[in-house]
């Protein structure tokens, strides 16, 4: 079907890429409706999206409409999310988001409503034969570790026009085309928190539960206000940068979390950049997901343990949602909970799992 004979309903965040995906595919010829998503928001910021999201739509002369999904936001999401930690894990919201909400309820839900397509401002290429996603062309702003339980219906089904932009390209046609979010800021960190810290939301959900602070080897150096507040690789832990030695206060080497004892309470800290605790080759996966929708994959792949991270050499082997990956040089700071991405050597996302 030509493009000019197809529905899209671009999801307008109220930022930047949003907005510019959207233009460019009503400048291909697309009938574009503009859809911001009303989810949870605890800071005020939400509102400000919405009137910004709004008033892009206006500049480009497109359709908008505003989709209540705060409640169905909560569930999927923040519940999530505070469950996780709650369990001592680093949950990741942003990848249920894709999954629950931008790529299940929206997608859905705009299909009902005669849409063809949806569209974000994600940064990830589809290919043309638009079954497969790969790795941006910006590689500092590719966001496909955040889309890796995408299967190929969800794919099919949605278009990515930033995939082969950079930020700046994005940046100079928003200001070309006079959208009112050209100038605005990315944002950063979880989108429903704003400006609110992650520990003092989760206080709000998770009771403290103090418990010693100790080194591998086994060395009390402090004490914790819970589990739940911590996530490995941490650094600040609150706890001073000194120890008392026999010659007064000695400068400590940096303190990394490296892991939950649930059992004891304690929480397991490694001394020095370079500490053997801080690395780890073998990984266990759960919920392991494939982009083809096969059921199973072996072979030698690039994977990252966290955004932005160079890709790394691995080999993974993959059954029935589990899965097991062993990378060629240790990684610093595998955090359970949190995701490993797979791609193939030319960069095709191939899909991923949660660290167990």
């Amino acid at each position: 079907m030509p493009s000019s004979k197809k529905k899209v309903f671009v999801g307008l965040s109220g930022g930047v890429d949003s907005s510019v995906a959207a233009l460019l595919l009503r400048d291909e010829g697309y009938s574009v409706t503009g859809i911001h998503i009303k989810g949870y928001n605890i800071d005020g910021c939400g509102e400000v999206d919405a009137d910004d999201a709004r008033r892009a739509a206006g500049r480009l002369g497109i359709p908008f409409y505003v989709w209540d999904m705060e409640e169905e936001y909560k569930k999927a999401v923040v519940d999530y999310m505070v469950e996780g930690y709650r369990s001592g894990i680093t949950p990741n919201p942003d990848v249920i988001c894709n999954k629950e909400i931008k790529f299940g309820l929206f997608l859905k839900k705009a299909i009902s409503l005669g849409a063809d397509l949806i569209a974000t401002g994600h940064y990830v290429r589809r290919d043309k034969g638009g079954i497969s996603l790969s790795i941006a062309e910006d590689g500092t702003k590719d966001q496909s570790y955040f889309l890796w339980t995408l299967g190929p219906d969800a794919i099919k089904k949605s278009l990515f026009p930033l995939g082969g932009l950079l930020k700046s390209e994005v940046r100079r046609i928003a200001s070309r085309a006079g959208l009112p979010t050209a100038g605005k800021k990315d944002s950063q960190g979880v989108c429903f928190l704003g400006k609110v810290d992650m520990a003092v939301f989760l206080e709000r959900f998770i009771s403290r539960n103090p418990g010693p602070i100790a080194t591998v080897e086994g060395r009390v150096i402090g004490e914790h206000k819970g589990l739940s507040f911590y996530t490995i690789g941490q650094r600040h832990l609150g706890i001073g940068k000194y120890n008392l030695g026999l010659h007064g206060s000695e400068p400590t080497l940096p303190r990394y979390v490296v892991g939950k004892d649930i059992e004891k309470n304690m929480l397991l800290v490694a001394e020095g950049d370079n500490h053997p605790a801080l690395f780890t080759r073998n990984i266990s996966l759960k919920d392991v997901s494939l982009c083809s929708g096969k059921k199973s994959l072996s072979l030698e792949v690039l994977a990252r343990v966290r955004y932005r991270q160079p890709l790394a050499k691995a080999d993974i082997s993959a059954y029935g949602g589990k899965g097991n990956i062993v990378f060629d040089e240790a990684l610093k700071f595998v955090a359970p909970g949190q995701s490993v991405v797979f791609y193939s050597m030319e960069g095709e996302m191939l899909g991923g799992g949660v660290i167990i």
